[in-house]
């Protein structure tokens, strides 16, 4: 691990003179996590060749292989374990469950393994870890010797031209799926669920533009850039999935929201909204607690409010100590908690019959695994890109028994407004 004191603390211009280079060299295109992740403000993979895997190799560590069916194998002993510090896979890995006759617009999951990180701390310090192309590489920072003197030479791309168009959603089955919750929390078969839709659009310009633009206006706590063969993924999520260091593990439910222009205290006095992150502190200590340390499960923080991307949120914190693989926690726990429902086997059950649509992407996890840390955002306010310009962005919120229809179309619509610069919807 060495420094790059020369270098900007500027997350997006290192990303795309990575980017710049792959695309010069030939090379697998980077991928980003921004924000705060690995205790870090920013992670990049300078080139990372993303493949679709079976899902419960998303966020493994060992090499691939591709199999008759195009999918990669995951196989520890098909060649040699790079150096400690090097050994990470970032992917993602999309929710499992997709109504009869309906289909994801990307792969049900993704990985692959980086031979090097670009790490920026919140100190504003660059540090490289494993194989990583030097400044020089990459057009970046300063170098003043007899021959050579290179400043800051990459282009900002916020300048390019990257928008999307949208097409009218289905606003009325999305209320009709929420009447149908209601009736099944009024019958006593659930507590409360996750109510989702899909809006369909198509990004006119580069993904990388467009995640470049998003975030810098945005500054999304668990903001994530993927792009492949397959498609690419925008995401900029504000919630904690799950994050491991060692044996300690943490989950950071998200339930409650209000535009930004509302008071925030206005969450924590709405009796639908506590009592709904509530329910899902006790799903998310119940999850944990099937892998975790006897008596090691708590809540440091309970209904915090966090300014998110164009509105506010009410978040919680569950913390425990385990000592299971990385493989077998995320198999425990997924899909997160605050995305299901409460019992979560009988809310998933009905949500696949109510939403008619496959939610791909929306409300499963995206992030980053190295050998003893693991660290994933859920993948909401997240743009699902196809290579021909297709994208689809699922949005969607918590039904409790004092739930509205009107109001839960109004917070969807909230909830996505950053994709279009806010104000009202362009359909």
């Amino acid at each position: 691990m060495h420094t790059w004191a020369e270098v900007p603390p500027d997350p997006l211009r290192v990303l795309d003179a990575c980017a710049r280079r792959a695309t010069h060299e030939g090379l697998p295109q980077p991928a980003a996590l921004l924000g705060d992740w690995l205790g870090a403000a920013a992670v990049i993979a300078p080139s990372v060749e993303l493949l679709p895997v079976a899902s419960e190799h998303a966020f493994g560590d060992g090499s691939a292989s591709a199999d008759g069916d195009g999918l990669v194998v995951v196989d520890p002993s098909h060649s040699p374990a790079p150096a400690a510090e090097s050994r990470y896979t970032l992917g993602f890995r999309s929710f499992p469950d997709v109504p009869i006759g309906a289909r994801r617009l990307l792969p049900e999951a993704v990985s692959g393994r980086a031979d090097g990180l670009l790490v920026l701390g919140h100190d504003g310090r660059w540090t490289a870890r494993g194989d990583v192309p030097t400044p020089r590489d990459l057009g970046l920072g300063r170098f003043d010797d007899a021959t050579d003197t290179v400043t800051n030479t990459v282009t900002n791309t916020d300048t390019a031209a990257a928008h999307l168009t949208w097409e009218a959603p289905d606003r009325r089955s999305h209320q009709a799926a929420v009447r149908e919750c209601l009736e099944a929390i009024r019958a006593g078969e659930i507590y409360q669920a996750c109510l989702s839709t899909r809006l369909d659009g198509r990004l006119h310009g580069e993904p990388l533009v467009l995640f470049s633009r998003l975030w810098r206006k945005t500054r999304a706590r668990r903001a994530a850039f993927m792009t492949g063969p397959w498609g690419s993924v925008v995401s900029l999520s504000p919630e904690t999935y799950l994050t491991r260091s060692g044996r300690e593990v943490r989950s950071c439910p998200i339930k409650g929201t209000l535009p930004r222009a509302a008071d925030p205290a206005l969450l924590r006095g709405s009796v639908k909204d506590v009592a709904e992150n509530i329910m899902i502190v006790d799903l998310v200590r119940h999850d944990l607690g099937r892998t975790a340390e006897l008596g090691s499960v708590t809540v440091p923080e309970l209904l915090a409010v966090h300014e998110a991307p164009g509105v506010w949120h009410l978040v919680s914190t569950v913390a425990a100590r385990t000592g299971v693989p990385h493989d077998e926690l995320v198999e425990t726990t997924f899909p997160p908690a605050s995305v299901t429902g409460t019992p979560k086997l009988r809310a998933r059950g009905l949500i696949a019959g109510w939403e008619p649509r496959a939610r791909g992407l929306h409300c499963g996890a995206i992030g980053i695994a190295g050998p003893d840390e693991l660290d994933l955002s859920v993948a909401i306010r997240t743009l699902e890109i196809a290579p021909d310009g297709r994208c689809e962005f699922g949005v969607g919120g918590g039904i409790t028994i004092d739930s509205d229809p009107d109001a839960e179309w109004d917070e969807c619509v909230h909830k996505a407004a950053f994709t279009w610069g806010g104000g009202p919807a362009p359909w």
